[in-house]
């Protein structure tokens, strides 16, 4: 028999969403700006970091929903932006009700094995990741649709002008946080401060964003750990030479626009 979490999930990916994201796009501000992302691309390890350089407080998973909630949560959030801006989590695919963005990318391959790994934990997902993956590329396993139209949406909104939009990768994030993190708060306009980037980027490492998770009650009950490995790459070590294919049949398009590799070059690599 279903649990309760399975059928809301399922609920969750019918056409009976469709009121419900309009619903939770009321009562925004042109000064509003937000954090975009697919679900496992790190969004939460960003907001924990924003959270710190803009409001000079350490951050936790409390305060931080809170300071910058999700889309829908966003009414009576204290402004932490210029102009009285609100700072905003959204999962959406882009909406025209969006002006102001940063949206965060991250590796599809590294996404899904996230993604599979958590809804594994919560009972939402089977064993067979062949099957699993098919699903991800469809867009069947979150409400959010498929990674490829996502992202592509958000780019497509960017260059079009619709949206004052930035995008970071993951992996870049990684790689260099202080200065991503410097572009991203000169892109919200506001005052840098290159001591307290430092300090976001120390107080929110792999590890302590594991410590924080554990300590927060709500989070240190659930069945799937939100924060993992925070890996890039990692699909390198797990994906079979079909599953590389067939992730770039589909997404090699983006992955090329975004400067992922793909099949072409994994074998300039190898060679």
């Amino acid at each position: 028999m279903p649990t309760v979490r399975q059928i809301r999930f399922a609920l969750a990916k019918t056409s009976l969403r469709k009121p419900l994201v309009w619903s939770r796009h009321r009562g925004l501000t042109e000064h509003d700006a937000f954090v975009g992302a697919y679900p496992r691309s790190g969004s939460t390890w960003l907001r924990f970091m924003l959270v710190e350089i803009l409001g000079g407080e350490s951050s936790a998973f409390t305060t931080v929903n809170h300071a910058v909630p999700d889309v829908g949560y966003h009414r009576g959030t204290a402004a932490i932006l210029p102009g009285a801006g609100r700072l905003i989590k959204t999962h959406e695919p882009y909406q025209r009700e969006y002006k102001k963005a940063i949206y965060l990318v991250r590796d599809p391959r590294d996404v899904v094995l996230s993604e599979y790994a958590y809804q594994k934990a919560l009972g939402l997902a089977g064993n067979d990741f062949d099957v699993y993956l098919g699903r991800f590329l469809r867009g069947e396993v979150n409400p959010f649709g498929s990674w490829i139209r996502h992202v592509s949406s958000w780019i497509e909104a960017m260059d079009a002008g619709k949206v004052n939009g930035v995008l970071v990768r993951f992996e870049d994030l990684r790689r260099d946080s202080e200065n991503a993190l410097a572009e991203l708060i000169g892109f919200l306009g506001v005052p840098m401060n290159r001591e307290k980037i430092r300090e976001a980027v120390a107080n929110n490492s792999l590890e302590k964003m594991k410590d924080k998770e554990k300590k927060n009650p709500q989070r240190a009950s659930a069945k799937g750990r939100f924060v993992r490995s925070g890996s890039v790459g990692g699909w390198r070590e797990q994906f079979t030479q079909a599953q590389i294919e067939l992730v770039q049949e589909r997404a090699g398009k983006v992955l090329e626009r975004l400067g992922y590799p793909g099949v072409e070059a994994l074998e300039r690599e190898l060679a």
